[in-house]
């Protein structure tokens, strides 16, 4: 009878702006792994709820849009693509504006919910690095390799500003620190899932460091441990 392949799952935690996607997506390549990004979930449907004119809020009229929401993850060359009602949303879903949607609805337990079962699936088809909120307390508790990814406040919104910037945005850093000082209180806050360190993580700090450091930083690590 032939086994069943035990998948190898990396959790990887940490507050808005400390780089998760970036470093876990690079991450996964080097480990020949699948990059999944649970923030982006989020986001779809912040980007939904954002469109029906719904206040993020607002926990019962969120809860009645779920039912009109399909969401997909594809991977098209490699890459993470997100699609929403079967349209590419990838693009889209990276606005501040959505940013707080979804730090909104994740706070909803029916939110939370709708896409639990969607994200450990992954996890029982592939090798994966998935990073999020509470991937490692929540979604994957016995994840492999448990990582909480962070850095200070000014500089994930200095990173942030860049990458906004960069993308043509008219945008000041004073409102996008703002913007991640609040997030930071809401994630930590919530009531549903809220963002802390699984007791087992490793605590990584990449504050002054290089993005081609924390990748290698995070590529080590779990090397190490696997």
């Amino acid at each position: 009878m032939k086994r069943k392949k035990i998948m190898i799952s990396i959790a990887i935690d940490g507050p808005s702006g400390a780089g998760k996607s970036t470093i876990s997506r690079e991450v996964a390549k080097k480990l020949g792994f699948i990059y999944v990004d649970t923030g982006a979930l989020y986001r779809a449907v912040g980007l939904h709820i954002l469109r029906n004119d719904v206040v993020p809020t607002d926990a019962e009229n969120v809860t009645a849009l779920l039912d009109d929401i399909n969401i997909e993850l594809k991977y098209i060359v490699d890459e993470q693509r997100v699609f929403l009602n079967g349209e590419d949303v990838s693009t889209d879903i990276r606005t501040p504006n959505v940013s707080m949607a979804a730090s909104d609805v994740s706070a909803i337990p029916a939110v939370r919910a709708f896409l639990f079962d969607l994200q450990r699936s992954m996890g029982e088809k592939y090798d994966i690095v998935m990073d999020g909120r509470d991937i490692g307390t929540v979604v994957l508790p016995n994840a492999n390799v448990k990582i909480f990814l962070t850095a200070s406040a000014e500089e994930r919104a200095r990173r942030r500003y860049d990458e906004l910037y960069n993308k043509g945005m008219d945008i000041k850093y004073e409102d996008v620190l703002a913007d991640i000082e609040k997030r930071d209180y809401n994630d930590s806050n919530r009531t549903a899932a809220p963002l802390r360190p699984a007791d087992d993580s490793i605590y990584i700090d990449t504050t002054g460091n290089t993005l081609q450091q924390s990748i290698e930083l995070l590529a080590d690590t779990i090397k190490q441990r696997l």
